[in-house]
């Protein structure tokens, strides 16, 4: 099973959709931990995206590449630069191709998770979106190369690694400043992993 084109341009108007909706959402939880701008750097990324989505190539490569630098001139936000980082690993990794094989995106999501690591100079365990995007890269890997399992796996990831680190505190990015003030509270990078995520799966 693949992802074709059509595919991978309904999910671009799922995912606008959902941060749309979940505007308010972003910034207050990034309020309580950062900027309060979570909801606007993810909003104006998407916009920018979805306004180029039917101009996009065949190339799925080419296409993610293309993602990724409009949502960089979206933002310049810390956030808005790991998400960029992390269409660009996926996008050299998919360079040529018009479909992506449902069986390489477990590799795809952790070799986007390392890229953003590496920029971000963050560990996993600290809280962030790496840790969502760890959770599902390990969740798809051990879920059959079947869509709906993959799907249900990918879900149920976000929400669990949002569980998992709800009340431990954030070490890594500006949120550690806040101590043990964040705990109880969830990352909104996390949060917006989440959105992105289910969006991207239909859920």
């Amino acid at each position: 099973m693949s992802v074709t084109r059509e595919m991978f341009l309904a999910a671009i108007d799922r995912i606008a959709a959902a941060v749309e909706r979940d505007f308010d959402m972003l910034n207050a939880a990034d309020g309580a931990l950062g900027d309060g701008d979570l909801g606007v750097t993810m909003t104006r990324g998407m916009r920018s995206i979805h306004a180029m989505k039917d101009d996009l190539p065949d190339d799925i490569g080419m296409a993610l590449f293309q993602c990724a630098q409009a949502f960089t001139k979206s933002s310049g936000s810390s956030y808005g630069t790991l998400m960029a980082t992390g269409l660009m690993s996926a996008a050299k990794t998919l360079r040529g191709r018009q479909q992506i094989d449902t069986a390489s995106i477990s590799g795809l999501l952790a070799g986007a998770r390392d890229k953003m690591q590496e920029r971000g100079k963050a560990e996993l365990g600290g809280k962030t979106v790496l840790d969502s995007l760890d959770y599902v890269a390990r969740a798809t890997a051990t879920a059959e190369a079947e869509p709906d399992d993959m799907v249900r796996a990918a879900a149920r990831a976000v929400d669990k690694a949002l569980d998992d680190f709800r009340d431990k505190p954030a070490t890594v990015g500006r949120a550690r400043v806040y101590g043990d003030k964040s705990i109880g509270l969830d990352d909104p990078g996390m949060l917006a992993m989440r959105s992105v995520v289910k969006a991207a799966v239909g859920h």
